[in-house]
């Protein structure tokens, strides 16, 4: 079943967010532009250099007012714990979710039964709660923030202008008209 255009579920769940644990719930990002980012579990090997990827990308999101979750099915503990432990996971300013009974991993089709985890996935929510960009890899395969802010960028493009955005499009780059009908055809 596909994702996008779904409608974010009624939720609330424990989250890390230093120094402190936290609830999040959908009315934390209600209003917001919001990205899910989903990883296979705490205290292992390619998680730790996807969530430094998205720490070095998180002021440039947080400049385009998203807020950031990153989310495993550990508990907020476990998350503090690997925080406490890691001079990588120490340096995250963002929240980190516990996702324990896999209530958004299931929502957003990323829970695997074999595994017990998360796939990675990445996923742009707009202000009305709605998912409007998707990426879901294997466990093995690590992610690029800055192409995730690229995504949230043409996402946040489309929603004010109504245009649509081309292949590795960047702010600043032309945009296409979808309602020009002079450009069937000829792209």
């Amino acid at each position: 079943m596909a994702i996008i255009g779904k409608q974010l579920p009624a939720f609330e769940l424990d989250a890390f967010r230093k120094p402190e644990i936290i609830k999040v719930s959908n009315k934390t990002i209600e209003g917001k532009w919001s990205v899910f980012v989903f990883y296979p579990a705490d205290f292992t090997f390619v998680c730790p250099t996807e969530l430094a990827d998205l720490q070095d990308q998180y002021a440039e999101l947080k400049d385009l007012g998203v807020e950031v979750f990153s989310v495993s099915v550990d508990s907020a503990f476990v998350h503090k714990a690997w925080s406490d432990a890691s001079p990588t996971i120490n340096k995250i300013e963002y929240t980190m979710v516990s996702d324990i009974k896999h209530e958004l991993a299931d929502f957003f089709e990323t829970f695997s039964e074999e595994s017990g985890q998360a796939y990675r996935g990445s996923f742009v929510v707009d202000p009305e709660g709605i998912v409007r960009a998707a990426e879901i890899c294997d466990m093995g395969v690590g992610r690029s923030a800055a192409e995730l802010v690229r995504k949230v960028q043409a996402c946040q493009f489309v929603a004010k202008h109504g245009e649509v955005c081309p292949a590795k499009w960047t702010p600043g780059e032309k945009t296409l008209n979808p309602a020009d009908l002079g450009l069937v055809g000829k792209i």
